[in-house]
């Protein structure tokens, strides 16, 4: 029983056997996930999947990077799409502060409108962030995001940074990274975050967990992270897989 928390099987890598990496994903006992749309092109394609699969949900926002090109009306698309039953999240947003596409400004702004519009629907926020963790707290803080909480996509921070985000209402997502060999904070993190603020992801097709890695990610390979979890929890797979799933239901309010 495992839920890959944010998939991008919306990715261009999927097209043309998409069919036999959902399936391969089902054997692995992928019981759900959420697929991830972050711009025009993702977004509609994320809603192709939820009408196709009955298992797979979708989370709709707009990624920082390309903060400069959302418009007034994608954020009202946005908000529009927000109302169908299995849009469960807002996201991803956040900052990027590895490509300079988008203005520092201008990221701010459009994380800042995400989470307001995440207050007025009632959705958890799925947050990115590269090179941008003391700005990203401070804009979380101030628009009152633990008013819906959400996820730390792919967490790669410290064990503190970590509490402060449980502080605020939200969990921490563990993905590839985890089982690289000197990845030692998400091994830190593993160890020393609560069981029942964990969740696990892929993230695919990037960020592909050891053995694989250097390939095409895909959600079986979520079975890879809660091992390696597991392992360092001194705890049963079973256990891993069972906590994060509840967790996963708990805030995105599946049943």
């Amino acid at each position: 029983m495992l839920f890959d928390t944010h998939v991008h099987l919306n990715a261009e890598q999927f097209e043309d056997d998409l069919s036999e990496v959902i399936e391969r994903a089902i054997e692995a006992g992928v019981e759900r996930m959420v697929v991830v749309g972050f711009d025009r092109p993702t977004i509609e394609k994320a809603m192709e999947l939820i009408e196709t699969y009955d298992f797979i949900y979708a989370s709709v926002g707009w990624h920082p990077v390309d903060a400069i090109d959302m418009t007034d009306e994608d954020l009202k698309w946005i908000e529009e799409l927000s109302a169908h039953p299995k849009v469960v999240a807002l996201g991803e947003m956040g900052l990027d502060y590895h490509w300079d596409k988008s203005p520092k400004d201008i990221q701010h702004d459009v994380l800042r409108r995400q989470i307001r519009l995440a207050k007025k629907v009632k959705l958890p926020i799925i947050i990115h962030n590269r090179d941008a963790t003391a700005d990203i707290l401070t804009i979380l803080k101030e628009e009152g995001a633990e008013e819906v909480g959400g996820i730390m996509h792919c967490y790669s921070g410290s064990v503190e940074v970590a509490r402060e985000c449980m502080d605020m209402n939200f969990y921490i997502s563990l993905g590839g990274p985890v089982t690289f060999k000197n990845a030692k904070k998400p091994k830190e993190v593993a160890q020393g975050i609560p069981l029942d603020k964990l969740l696990i992801e892929t993230d695919c097709p990037y960020l592909t967990p050891h053995p694989y890695r250097g390939k095409r990610n895909e959600p079986a390979y979520v079975k890879l992270v809660a091992e390696q979890i597991a392992e360092l929890k001194g705890i049963s797979l079973a256990e891993v897989g069972k906590a994060t799933t509840e967790n996963a239901k708990k805030i995105f309010g599946i049943n």
